[in-house]
């Protein structure tokens, strides 16, 4: 016989882990640590090995419970899981909208405008609270029964979440939750890097990650994989509303959209599609446009379907981020630090907008590891502003006339015989600081904006200085005059007297500037203002030694080795003297203490006093410290216009002090 008293706890335990299963994995807002959750688990686990009959198929110790199948069963869906119709340009969109509008005389619509998450969509039956059966989308009517799957997924509940404000009505029916299965861009990332020191190939995308997750017949490796559940939709008597079933899956314990919005115009709908359009790189997951539904189900419902899609839901879609092209060459291209990168040449195509014609494929160990030949036909990928990238051959469509890419002995700009690192074996590199590819990549990067920010030194004007042999390093952009400069096509009297006037002015230069802008390996933005307030005069980060190096925070090993050993080339030395020589002396750091000396500052959205460059030079002029992303140690987000409400979650979940642009001048004021 069970007392009471062990029932009673078992019970205590079950709820008491599904709630901090829910503030973890929904809220993202834990409440205890792992090793207290795993404690409490592994009680209830003991507990109910003692009573087995105890144990219920809803338990929080059956996640990673089943055997492996040997097959998935297929079942009908209650109701049809209809694709939706595409609209690719804002004609398209507001042409649905006068569609529906004319098939609802009279009536006035409102819509449900929501993130387009790329994932696997999913069925999951819960009978009088409990889920019974989980099902993919299969063919629309009938899906693949992954019941025992879904159960590893921590965000989806096993017993539907209690909450006083919701209807009984949905505890003792059958309810059925829909949604995507995901694998957030971090947790793909992590999982590609293991695979890479395993010698295993990577994976392509999250979707398809997802998606051959759920649909693997051992449980096990399912629960290995930390997928997550999206609700988008519930099929339930009672809801009015889309942003209704929003409201009642998030009480019910799922993970909804936050950035879900109802709206009533064309115009609304179209200003979230160019918002998304910019910040969806920001967001934890992939999404490739937006679902826009009308939102009263009575209208929905009316509208009804045409062939496999609802007539009153659309899909939104962005512009492709991924194309299938072919690979006429493969060259190879110098950077300044002389890393020898295979490009691929591509026939021109049309990814996110903007035409590709060429794609990195990184290093000769990607090129063998994907086997790309010239004249494969490939699928190249572009997201945001990244550089379009080689994905994979399509290996079928091969003729025979392929032909296999040898990485060269030797530069191609400047004959040296290339070498590699050892601590990065897998880029070869050439030595040569004289190599033309290098010099100009370098005098590139010098002027650029991020660096001495040289106004009129583009690429094309320092493409056309080497040319005409004016300049063989960056010291020789201060002996540059007007008369030499005036001999060439591109300049005349006013352009050539200003360019010559905006190097004059760069010949004090903030000392983190110049130090980015010798162009150090490993030595990136931040880094060169951490250098700069560390040693605050250039001269003492000269003769610093690695283990100096190491003491300012961020610094380990790899770059404190590269920054002595820029300073011991003899090349490098060389042009610190002509610097002098011409009269370049960076600026020595002398930051006078202010109410954000040491504070750590992230800025969103756009400020209208300033742009983000300048509030960092601000920032970092009077102590403060400029983080690209929100993290734990963060002291305030500067919230500008048109912010993610995403970023603002994640500040709040730091801890961090969420001003406005008021706020902030405030702070840098004086």
């Amino acid at each position: 016989m069970i007392n009471n008293s062990t029932k009673e706890r078992v019970e205590k335990l079950r709820r008491q882990i599904d709630e901090y299963r829910y503030r973890y994995h929904v809220l993202d807002d834990p409440m205890i640590t792992d090793e207290i959750y795993d404690s409490l688990t592994q009680e209830l686990r003991e507990l109910e090995e003692l009573h087995p009959e105890l144990l219920t198929p809803d338990s929080p110790t059956q996640r990673v419970g089943g055997k492996p199948l040997d097959k998935f069963v297929s079942v009908p869906h209650s109701r049809p899981m209809l694709s939706l119709n595409d609209a690719f340009t804002s004609e398209e969109l507001k042409a649905w909208i006068t569609r529906i509008s004319k098939l609802l005389p009279g009536q006035s619509l409102d819509y449900h405008v929501d993130l387009k998450m790329d994932g696997l969509a999913c069925a999951l039956v819960y009978e009088k609270g409990r889920l019974s059966r989980g099902l993919t989308r299969g063919d629309g009517l009938t899906g693949e029964d992954v019941t025992q799957n879904v159960k590893t997924i921590n965000s989806i509940p096993l017993t539907l979440r209690k909450d006083k404000t919701v209807s009984a009505h949905y505890y003792n029916s059958t309810l059925e939750v829909r949604g995507e299965i995901l694998l957030y861009k971090k947790d793909f990332e992590a999982i590609n890097k293991q695979r890479e020191k395993d010698g295993l190939p990577k994976f392509m995308n999250p979707r398809n990650t997802a998606a051959g997750t759920v649909r693997q017949l051992d449980p096990a490796l399912v629960a290995a994989r930390p997928l997550r559940f999206h609700a988008w939709g519930i099929i339930a008597e009672g809801i009015k509303t889309k942003a209704q079933e929003y409201d009642l899956a998030n009480k019910l314990g799922f993970i909804v959209n936050k950035q879900a919005k109802q709206v009533t115009t064309f115009q609304e709908i179209i200003k979230i599609a160019d918002y998304w359009e910019d910040e969806r790189t920001q967001l934890p997951f992939n999404t490739d446009g937006l679902v826009v539904t009308v939102n009263q189900k009575n209208q929905f419902d009316r509208l009804g379907s045409v062939g496999k899609a609802p007539r009153g839901a659309i899909a939104y879609k962005y512009p492709p981020e991924q194309a299938v092209t072919k690979v006429k060459d493969i060259f190879i291209s110098v950077g300044r630090t002389g890393a020898a990168t295979p490009v691929a040449m591509l026939e021109p195509v049309v990814i996110a907008g903007s035409l590709v014609q060429m794609a990195t494929m990184h290093n000769e160990g990607e090129v063998k590891r994907k086997d790309i030949r010239v004249g494969d036909t490939v699928a190249v990928h572009k997201a945001g502003d990244i550089i379009p990238e080689v994905m994979e051959p399509m290996i079928k469509l091969r003729d025979g006339s392929e032909q296999k890419f040898q990485m060269p002995k030797n530069c191609p700009e400047c004959g040296t015989k290339l070498v590699k690192a050892k601590e990065e074996e897998a880029v070869w590199r050439c030595p040569n600081t004289k190599c033309p590819a290098r010099l100009s990549n370098h005098l590139r990067h010098f002027a650029s904006k991020s660096a001495l920010d040289i106004e009129g030194l583009g690429e094309k004007n320092v493409e056309l200085l080497l040319n005409q042999k004016l300049v063989s390093n960056a010291a020789d952009f201060y002996k540059l005059k007007s008369e030499q400069l005036l001999k060439l096509e591109r300049f005349a009297d006013i352009s050539a007297n200003k360019l010559v006037a905006a190097i004059a002015e760069k010949k004090r230069p903030e000392l983190h500037r110049f130090i980015y802008a010798l162009g150090i390996r490993h030595v990136g933005t931040q880094t060169a203002v951490d250098l700069a307030n560390r040693y605050k005069d250039f001269d003492k980060l000269k003769v610093a030694t690695i283990e100096e190096l190491q003491e300012v925070e961020g610094i380990g090993g790899v770059v404190a080795e590269s920054i002595v050993a820029w300073f011991e080339d003899p090349q490098n030395q060389e042009l610190l003297v002509d610097f002098k020589n011409v009269g370049v002396e960076p600026k020595q750091i002398h930051i006078k203490k202010s109410k954000i000396t040491g504070k750590r500052f992230v800025i969103t959205g756009s400020l209208e006093s300033m742009s983000r460059d300048q509030a960092a030079e601000k920032i970092r002029s009077l102590g403060g410290i400029f983080q690209a992303s929100t993290g734990k140690d963060t002291d305030y987000l500067v919230a500008g216009a048109n912010v993610g409400s995403s970023k603002l979650e994640k500040a709040r979940k730091f801890g961090t002090k969420i001003i406005d642009e008021k706020e902030f001048n405030k702070l840098i004021s004086g």
